[in-house]
């Protein structure tokens, strides 16, 4: 399944990022900051290690209980935010950037096969020259550990790079 790569609400078009460069983040980058509102509107915000299927899922790994997940049971809309390249240009006043912003739906209470298959991507990406040490204490801790899905609804990609002459 194709995700949508939709820059239609980003106010500055003129600073799009290249729809290449945001898949490749979404497949290299480390971290991002999921965003959620609990049941009252209020606005909760967490970074977060994760890792993309390829096709149309982010996988998270936490802890099984904690303010996330009870946010999710009620309230399972989702924003991941991810940062990709910084470069911060004081003598210019400004940043040089480039960001992705996933909108999806989080999905917990995952089957154990599909745990267990977020954990070996998550492996494979975040830890691939110790995978085999890693599902050892994958197997070992699996009792603790949940797995949010995001099912990508679209993303969205925004970059500014600052000329020389700028």
């Amino acid at each position: 399944m194709k995700i949508k790569y939709d820059n239609s609400n980003v106010r500055r078009q003129d600073r799009l990022l290249d729809e290449l460069r945001a898949i490749e983040l979404l497949r290299t980058a480390e971290y991002g900051v999921m965003s959620m509102a609990d049941t009252y509107g209020e606005p909760y915000a967490v970074p977060v290690n994760f890792v993309w299927d390829t096709e149309s899922s982010i996988y998270i790994h936490c802890a099984p209980e904690g303010k996330k997940l009870r946010i999710l049971a009620k309230n399972s809309k989702v924003q991941l935010c991810i940062i990709g390249r910084v470069n911060l240009l004081p003598h210019k006043f400004t940043t040089e950037y480039e960001s992705v912003i996933i909108s999806g739906t989080a999905r917990i209470g995952l089957n154990e096969d599909e745990r267990k298959k977020a954990l070996e991507l998550i492996l494979n990406k975040l830890s691939p020259n110790d995978k085999e040490v890693g599902m050892k204490y994958a197997k070992k801790s699996f009792h603790r550990t949940e797995i949010i899905r995001i099912d990508i609804n679209s993303f969205s990609g925004k970059a500014k790079v600052v000329n020389d002459n700028q």
